[in-house]
């Protein structure tokens, strides 16, 4: 009975202790979960501009919502921005505590014991991505660019391949683009390095949902001859509907405003004349492919696409603003994969958007290619030899390539 009633102190204590210390763990384990969360959903808020302003209301949102048994005794949540890593306050903290006197403890220590929890949250803010060089295939290399070609293309390049080497620029190629992106990763010359973006997630074909317009009338392409002597002279105006077998330049060509569906064959503008199209859109169908360039030196192309006031009025009016500045746009659903070149020693002014989702451009030898805004959006694009490509498309004008999504992890 001694024993027993020198032992019953030991033993109520113990027990008692044992309460306190488990409520003390309960406490700590609800207001870290109320931190944690309130850290990630002020985090979130950051990464959307149009709720960067009130993440502190955001991160107490949270934690409120998450209290339980300490809701009547917790602190205020303490909410900051840090540094994270190599980033300049882009990392949400928040802290808190608890303050509560407990029977056995307190009577113990004559106070109350105090929690204290803290969570940090790094975030990064999604992107949006422009680009006039784009490769949407989703495998292996999408950009190529080799050999002694120079691209000019600050208005930026990406490649939807999630592959590595989805983006290659090797030999003595020099490239100068203000953005690089790719899903997967890019193999370039260091002085192109500060310019990629690796591991994108959420690149795309904007034009991936659009139908390519038609033009049902039918049309053929020949070439008359007017004047005598020196003065005799061969053209073909062309006007707007389906050539069958394709179009090959055989004199001095005017493509006179309008859709131009090329059903099957080849659109070859590289003989030696001259080829002016403007307003113009050319549909590729059923095998069709293009040949920009010229064989010799003599010929000169000038095309330039139709704009959203030329669809008023027909059955692509409710998407004009998306045909518009399509130079190419190839039917993803009736050309198998097809390569097209842009070739030859032309000086060539093109203007516009070049789509084509199933096939390969091949942009060759000395092909000289200058324009205010050419964009090109390929399954695949290859730039080599001597080939010189340049576009001063303003980022305005530029296609988009997709957003980046955006980046929230709890990090401490």
């Amino acid at each position: 009975m001694m024993i027993t009633a020198f032992a019953m102190p030991v033993l109520i204590g113990g027990a008692g202790m044992a309460v306190d210390t488990a409520q003390w763990y309960a406490w700590k384990r609800e207001l870290q979960h109320s931190v944690d969360q309130a850290a990630i959903g002020g985090a979130w808020a950051l990464t959307n501009p149009a709720s960067e302003t009130k993440y502190r209301t955001r991160a107490r949102q949270e934690f409120a919502a998450n209290l339980r048994i300490t809701k009547k005794f917790a602190s205020e949540p303490d909410i900051s921005l840090a540094d994270f890593g190599d980033g300049d306050n882009n990392s949400v903290i928040v802290a808190a505590s608890a303050t509560k006197s407990l029977p056995f403890s307190s009577f113990l220590t004559d106070s109350g014991v105090t929690v204290r929890v803290r969570a940090q949250a790094s975030f990064a803010e999604g992107k949006n991505y422009q680009a006039c060089l784009i490769a949407t295939s989703e495998t292996g290399t999408g950009v190529d660019i080799g050999g002694n070609a120079t691209v000019n293309a600050e208005c930026g390049i990406a490649a939807l391949s999630c592959d590595e080497g989805a983006v290659e620029i090797d030999g003595s190629a020099v490239v100068k683009a203000d953005s690089i992106a790719t899903c997967g990763t890019a193999d370039v010359p260091e002085e192109n390095q500060d310019a990629v973006a690796e591991n994108v997630h959420g690149l795309k074909d904007v034009f991936a949902d659009l139908a390519p317009p038609t033009n049902a009338t039918p049309r053929n392409y020949s070439c008359k001859s007017s004047g005598t002597g020196k003065n005799k002279t061969n053209l073909a105006t062309l006007s707007a509907g389906t050539y069958t077998g394709g179009v090959t330049v055989k004199c001095t060509t005017v493509f006179q405003p309008g859709i131009y569906v090329i059903d099957g064959g080849v659109l070859d503008l590289s003989a030696n004349y001259n080829v002016t199209g403007t307003n113009v859109m050319f549909v590729l169908k059923n095998g069709a492919t293009i040949k920009f360039g010229g064989e010799g030196n003599g010929n000169s192309i000038s095309l330039t696409p139709m704009q959203a006031g030329d669809f008023l009025g027909t059955a692509y009016q409710n998407n004009a603003d998306r045909y518009a500045s399509i130079l190419v746009f190839e039917d993803r659903n009736s050309n198998p994969q097809q390569t097209h070149t842009l070739t030859g020693n032309s000086n060539s002014l093109v203007e516009g958007t070049i789509y084509l989702p199933s096939g390969e451009l091949k942009v060759l030898g000395t092909a000289n290619v200058a324009s205010q805004c050419l964009q090109i959006t390929a399954h695949k694009i290859r730039i080599a030899g001597n080939a010189h490509l340049e576009t001063l498309c303003p980022t305005v004008d530029t296609n988009s390539a997709g957003n980046s999504t955006a980046k929230v992890r709890l990090v401490g």
